[in-house]
C-alpha cells in the first residue's frame, strides 16, 4: 500500500479543510492514535445539523464541552440544555492534569485552560439561572398539547380555543387566562359564540382542564407568563467570544415532556424571528438538543412531521441545531437523514434490543475499508466516538474512529454559589427576575364591558368566594358583552398568525 492509500493518509485528506473548523481530534488506526490524521468538523457545515449519540458514561457530555468551547472561541453564540448541571464548567478555565497532558501528546494538542462567557437560564422560578418564561398564547395549541399529552381530538379542540381566542385579540399570558376561556366556551354563551366553527364538548375540556391541572403541580404555572424571553437574548458576544446560554435544567429531570418541549419552542422561535441567510461561513447559533428522545416519544406524526420541516428549513437563518441521545434509533428516520455530521460515542450489545440498535446504527454511516464498524463501536473507549461529517463539498468524510481532544475549560460543576453569583450580576436576571402579572386580554375586555352602562339590568355581583371564572361567565351574560368584544377584536388587530408549530409568529 502506498503512502498515498494509506488509511492515516486519506483520513487526513477526507477532513482537510480550508476554512475555519473545529478541531476534534485524530484518527485511532491499528489502535494507535496518528495525529496526523486530523479529524475536523468545517464551520460552513454546521448548519447541515449534527448527532451526538451513545451510552451513560462514554463521554457525550464531554464532547459537547468540547465542541461548544470551540464554537464559542469562533464567536458563535451556543445554546445548551443542562440536565446534570455539570456544564458549568464551561465559565472556568481547566486545570492540567496526567490525563489531559497525555491526551494532548498524543493528538498534538497545545491544550491550555480557558474559560468562556456562560449565560444561565432556568424553566420558569424553581431553578438556579435566571428565570425564563413564555406566554400560552405564544407557545401555542401544537406544542401545548405535546406537554399536556393530549390525543389528536384534544389537539385539535386546543387549536380551536387558541382560533377563537386570536380573532379577538385575547392574550393567554398564563394557564389561569386559558383555563377561563375554556370554561367560558363551554356555557351557553360561549357555545353560541363558536357556532359555525365547530364547539367544545364538556368531556374534552375537562381532559384539558385536568391536564393543565397536573401541569400546574409540575411547575407550569410559574413557567408561563412574563416577561417573556427574546431569543435574540441568545444570540449574544462577549470579547469576540460567542456566548453560551446554559438551560439549568437539573431541577426538571422529572418533568420531561415540558423542558424538550420548551426546546423545540424556542428552536421554533428562532425560526420565526431570524431573517433568511442562506450558506454562512460559520453559523449565526449552534442549539444542541439534549435528551432529544423525550421529544420524539409519543409524538404526533402532525408534531414529528413539523420538526422534520423546521430541521430543514431553518438551516438557512444561519441555525445549526445538534441532537444529543443515547441512539440514533431515538430519531426519526426523516429527521435523522438532515444529519450530516454523526458524533458516535459507544453503544452497548447486551440483549437483543441493544444488538438490533446496533445493527441498525452500522447502516447509518457510509461504508468503510479501515474499521469493522459492529465491534467498533462497542469497544470504542471513553472520550472516543465513531465520526464523519460533511466536508466543505458537502461530501461526507471517510468514518474516523476518533480520540476526541479534551476540554480547556473545567470538567465539572462550578458549584451552586458561583452559579448564583453569576445569575445575580447577570444583565437577564434584571431583566427576567421579576414576574409581571399584568391583566390579560381577556379580563380587560370583562372588565371595560361590567363598567359600561346598558339597557340590562347589570349582572349580579358574584358571590362572596366565587372564583374570577365565574364572574366573567356572569358578565358574559350581557348581550352588550358580544357586541363589545367583536368591536374590540377589530380594534386589537387581525387573528395571530403562528408558525409551524402553532407558535406566535410576532
Amino acid at each position: 500500500m502506498t503512502e498515498q492509500e494509506s488509511p492515516a493518509s486519506e483520513i487526513a485528506a477526507g477532513y482537510a479543510s480550508e476554512g475555519a473548523a473545529l478541531e476534534l481530534g485524530a484518527a485511532v488506526i491499528d489502535g494507535r492514535v496518528d495525529a496526523a490524521a486530523a479529524v475536523r468538523l468545517p464551520l460552513a457545515t454546521l448548519n447541515r445539523h449534527g448527532l451526538v449519540a451513545g451510552a451513560t458514561g462514554t463521554g457525550k457530555t464531554k464532547t459537547l464541552q468540547l465542541v461548544t468551547e470551540q464554537l464559542s472561541a469562533a464567536g458563535v453564540p451556543v445554546v445548551l440544555a443542562d440536565v446534570k448541571g455539570d456544564l458549568s464548567g464551561l465559565a472556568a478555565a481547566g486545570e492540567a492534569n496526567d490525563k489531559v497532558t497525555r491526551r494532548a501528546q498524543e493528538l498534538g494538542d497545545d491544550w491550555a485552560g480557558a474559560a468562556f462567557p456562560v449565560q444561565f437560564l432556568s424553566l420558569g422560578t424553581g431553578g438556579k439561572g435566571a428565570p425564563t418564561r413564555a406566554t400560552i398564547t405564544s407557545f401555542g395549541p401544537v406544542l401545548l398539547s405535546k406537554v399536556l399529552g393530549l390525543n389528536e381530538t384534544q389537539e385539535s379542540t386546543l387549536g380551536l380555543i387558541f382560533h377563537w381566542a386570536d380573532q379577538r385579540g385575547l392574550a393567554l399570558l398564563d394557564t389561569k387566562d386559558l383555563r377561563s376561556v375554556i370554561t367560558h366556551l363551554t356555557s351557553d354563551e360561549g357555545k353560541a359564540d363558536l357556532k359555525g366553527i365547530g364547539g367544545v364538548s364538556a368531556a374534552t375540556a375537562g381532559v384539558i382542564l385536568r391536564s393543565l391541572s397536573n401541569l400546574e403541580a409540575q411547575g407550569g404555572e410559574d413557567f408561563f407568563g412574563e416577561p417573556e424571553l427574546d431569543v435574540h437574548d441568545l444570540m449574544r458576544q462577549a470579547d469576540g467570544k460567542g456566548v453560551v446560554t446554559l438551560l439549568e435544567l437539573d431541577n426538571l429531570q422529572a418533568k420531561p415532556a415540558l423542558f424538550s418541549t420548551f426546546l423545540m419552542w424556542l428552536l421554533a422561535e428562532l425560526f420565526e424571528e431570524l431573517p433568511e441567510e442562506g450558506d454562512l461561513d460559520q453559523p449565526k447559533l449552534v442549539f444542541f438538543f439534549d435528551e432529544a428522545h423525550l421529544l420524539f416519544a409519543d409524538a404526533s406524526k402532525a408534531f414529528l412531521e413539523r420538526i422534520e420541516q423546521t430541521v430543514k428549513l431553518i438551516r438557512s437563518k444561519g441555525v445549526g441545531v445538534f441532537f444529543c441521545t443515547q441512539l440514533p434509533t431515538d430519531i426519526p428516520n426523516n429527521v435523522l437523514s438532515q444529519l450530516g455530521a454523526r458524533i458516535q460515542h459507544a453503544l452497548r450489545a447486551f440483549t437483543p434490543d441493544d444488538q438490533a440498535a446496533l445493527a441498525k446504527t452500522v447502516k447509518t454511516y457510509p461504508k468503510t475499508k479501515f474499521y469493522e464498524l459492529d465491534t467498533a463501536l462497542t469497544s470504542l473507549g471513553i472520550g472516543e466516538a465513531i465520526v464523519t461529517v460533511l466536508s466543505e463539498r458537502g461530501a461526507p468524510t471517510p468514518v474516523a474512529w476518533t480520540r476526541l481532544r479534551a476540554p480547556r475549560s473545567k470538567m465539572g460543576s462550578i458549584g451552586a454559589e458561583a452559579v448564583a453569583a453569576a445569575v445575580a450580576s447577570s444583565d437577564l436576571h434584571a431583566k427576567y427576575g421579576e414576574t409581571i402579572d399584568r391583566e390579560s386580554a381577556y379580563e380587560k375586555l370583562a372588565a371595560k364591558v361590567a363598567a359600561a352602562p346598558t339597557p340590562e339590568a347589570a349582572p349580579e355581583a358574584p358571590a362572596p368566594g366565587k372564583d374570577e371564572p365565574g364572574f366573567l361567565e356572569s358578565a358574559m351574560k350581557n348581550p352588550a358583552v358580544k357586541s363589545f368584544m367583536r368591536s374590540a377584536a377589530s380594534a386589537l388587530g387581525r387573528e395571530i398568525t403562528r408558525g409551524l408549530f402553532g407558535n406566535r409568529r410576532r
